[in-house]
């Protein structure tokens, strides 16, 4: 059963777990709220002979602004089926057919061969500008023509289990997802340099037409499929640092959780917060970049913390993050006052960040 919410509603909820970006919920919201709607009045014979057309989503901006986020979190939110398909494989594969037919595929497996569930589904397709930049143009534009029915709505034959299940693709909500890296250039020569040198890439796209979707190299008739346009931007040190810790399921709240299964604490403090987001930006791979920079000091503390006796708390400091110090831990031992007692932060050689040399009286950390 669909959660119909309202735009309003449906931003309100993915506010829980998506950092900023508030123009592309909104335009998200809208674009998912009247699809259902519209499945709605479709499936109540409500349409009074009007036929309102599928509005599927083209989502555009760098990596690691969110795109894949918002809309899994979307379709938790709304209770339906999705999956994630890749066009680098559909761009890979020496049977383009088959590949897309997988998507369906997908969304069967994901209802347990329900196909009316299915129907209802979303999918997802990841890194779309790669039917363009991956391959030469003419197979980037056959693959598209080959796309053309299933986006828009068709009852496609799909191999399940040994059997052929038609699926009606009408009510199957189509999302893409892409960087375009070369479009903002498009755009730009297009609206003339002068008029926009002081505007950023996120500005340039929001300018974008059907125009610049052809010079880029996809088939008009394809982005007529999509006529929903969600531009996304790159997230900056304050977003970064927002998303460590607000969201529902924060990088911060899944690390406490996994540490909690070890009866441990763990403490991150200010300023490991902002060294954290700090070298994130540096990466520039948006949100990704946080896990890359916590993943490299997680990693070892993850490692030795079940094999430690009495620890209760560890804080992280910026040094911690930087590699150059070892966390401070905090142990319960019998005290008077029940005081848990630290080991001091200790320092590390910056070469090697978790070498074995240096620990006091054998006890490591």
């Amino acid at each position: 059963m669909i959660n119909l919410f309202t735009p309003a509603e449906i931003v309100a909820k993915l506010d829980e777990y998506v950092i900023g970006q508030d123009d592309a919920k909104r335009v998200l919201a809208v674009a998912v709220y009247n699809h259902y709607k519209r499945v709605k009045f479709a499936q109540a014979g409500e349409s009074d002979g009007v036929e309102v057309k599928k509005s599927n989503v083209m989502m555009l901006g760098p990596t690691g602004s969110g795109k894949t986020l918002q809309v899994t979190s979307l379709a938790k939110i709304l209770n339906t089926t999705f999956v994630v398909a890749d066009a680098t494989a559909i761009v890979a594969s020496d049977n383009v057919g088959e590949e897309i037919n997988k998507m369906l595929v997908k969304l069967l497996d994901k209802t347990n061969g329900d196909v009316r569930a299915a129907e209802m589904g979303i999918v997802f397709l990841d890194e779309i500008d790669k039917l363009v930049t991956g391959v030469n143009r003419m197979k980037g534009e056959s693959i598209q023509q080959i796309m053309l029915k299933i986006v828009e709505g068709t009852i496609a034959e799909v191999e399940y289990k040994g059997q052929t299940v038609k699926m009606d693709t009408n009510n199957i909500l189509f999302i893409c997802g892409g960087a375009f890296v070369d479009l903002p250039g498009i755009i730009r020569t297009r609206m003339g340099e002068r008029d926009t040198i002081l505007l950023s890439d996120f500005e340039i796209l929001k300018q974008v037409v059907a125009e610049d979707f052809a010079t880029f190299g996809m088939i008009p008739e394809f982005c007529g499929r999509f006529p929903v346009v969600v531009v996304l931007e790159a997230l900056n040190r304050a977003a970064l640092k927002e998303a460590l810790v607000k969201p529902k399921n924060s990088l911060i709240s899944q690390y406490k959780k996994m540490l909690d299964v070890e009866q441990v604490e763990i403490e991150f403090n200010e300023a490991s917060i902002d060294k954290i987001a700090e070298m994130a930006e540096k990466l520039q791979t948006g949100a990704r970049g946080l896990r890359t920079i916590c993943e490299r000091f997680m990693t070892r503390i993850m490692f030795d913390i079940p094999n430690e006796k009495n620890l209760k708390r560890i804080t992280i400091t910026p040094e911690v993050v930087e590699g150059t110090a070892k966390p401070i831990y905090f142990y319960s031992v019998s005290q008077s006052n029940g005081e848990l007692t630290p080991l001091t932060s200790l320092p590390l050689r910056p070469t090697s960040p978790y070498t074995d040399e240096g620990e006091e009286n054998g006890k490591g950390y």
